[in-house]
């Protein structure tokens, strides 16, 4: 199994920052996709941004220019610096990774998701 362990969240006023981390762990043997989505109750998970396999990013248009997600490869750790924030951005934010692990017979594909972590943005 692969365990995504996020970090970061808490509540700030707005125009504040706050940076996300999100550690994965497990056997490990390729990272497709890592990346952040969010979700207000009552609605579904929605993308904030991502790494493709390829190394692109993707960001929802709302967070452009003020979120930029980063990584450290050797650490299978991808973090979300979020800056300039706004009440609208208070959701639950998930931590998602995709890729290859090794199994006892061979390889396997994996798509996990972390716990969440609550970000808050009020005054």
């Amino acid at each position: 199994q692969v365990q995504l362990v996020e970090s970061g969240g808490g509540l700030v006023q707005p125009g504040g920052s706050l940076r996300l981390s999100c550690a994965a762990s497990g056997s490990i043997l390729r990272l497709n996709a890592m990346g952040w989505y969010r979700q207000v109750p009552g609605k579904k998970r929605d993308l904030v941004a991502t790494f493709t396999g390829g190394g692109e990013t993707n960001y929802a248009a709302s967070v452009k220019g003020r979120f930029t997600i980063s990584r450290d490869n050797a650490k299978n750790t991808v973090y979300l610096q979020m800056n300039s924030l706004k009440p609208e951005d208070t959701a639950v934010y998930f931590c998602n990774a995709a890729g290859i692990r090794a199994v006892a017979d061979g390889l396997a594909r994996f798509d996990s998701w972390g716990q969440g972590t609550q970000v808050t943005v009020s005054s």
